[in-house]
């Protein structure tokens, strides 16, 4: 039985990172393309403006919390998120699983070359994976058909979207009749993790749910859409006075 709680109106998903592969992996064994997305703090905000984005977000088979503030929200509110799940460690399950089972997957987004760099050091780890196709994520609205066709002529059963968010949130839910894959996630960075043109925060960031300050260090310039956690925080805590 999925069970979902509702933070600032979005409704997430309440899994572990084991639960969450365990859904993925009664997708793969469906008919119909299931969407998989990864809101953070930073969607979740944007998703109280935007409508559209809000549906696709209700319309996705899964939702996992990737944003740390999410699961601050949760413990504020008493909803019941447990543990944060990021895109890239579900990546990281589901590459594995489509390793043990021969899976075909197809890389979609970042910049020219990544998404070709990122599929041969998938292949170089994991001897058994087909990556069957990759594209970068410059394209204009009209050469849309081309690609799906693409895709769906590749025969993949996973595709990975990396086009940022909410792009490749929207893009997802625009095609999901039309795509053949079992699966589609929006993984944002992660092709850049795995072309080795991005790292992750080192692992005691991660462990204290401090990836974003990392990366505010790292990339100062960001500062702007960092904010989205502390005003987050804020319009949680003013929601329970």
């Amino acid at each position: 039985m999925r069970k979902q709680v509702r933070i600032m109106g979005v409704p997430i998903d309440q899994v572990t990172l084991e639960d969450a592969c365990n859904v993925f992996q009664g997708f793969i064994e469906g008919k119909d393309c299931r969407i998989i997305v990864t809101p953070n703090t930073e969607i979740v905000m944007e998703a109280q403006k935007d409508a559209s984005l809000l549906t696709v977000i209700e319309d996705a088979d899964l939702v996992i919390p990737d944003g740390i503030g999410l699961i601050y929200a949760s413990k504020i509110q008493r909803t019941g998120l447990t543990e944060r799940v990021t895109g890239v460690d579900l990546m990281l399950k589901i590459l594995n699983y489509c390793n043990q089972h021969q899976k075909r997957i197809f890389l979609f987004g970042g910049k020219p070359g990544v998404a070709a760099m990122a599929g041969e050091n998938i292949s170089n780890k994991f001897s058994n994976i087909n990556v069957v196709g990759v594209r970068d994520g410059y394209f204009k609205a009209e050469e849309e058909p081309e690609i799906l066709e693409e895709i769906n002529a590749s025969g993949a059963d996973i595709l990975f979207v990396a086009l940022g968010a909410p792009k490749q949130e929207k893009l997802m839910h625009q095609y999901r009749q039309v795509l053949k894959t079992k699966v589609a996630m929006g993984v944002g960075g992660g092709i850049d993790i795995w072309a080795g043109t991005a790292k992750r925060a080192p692992e005691i960031y991660q462990k204290l749910g401090l990836e974003w300050f990392y990366r505010l260090m790292k990339e100062p310039w960001r500062y702007k859409r960092m904010m989205a956690l502390p005003k987050f925080m804020i319009k949680v805590l003013l929601s329970e006075k």
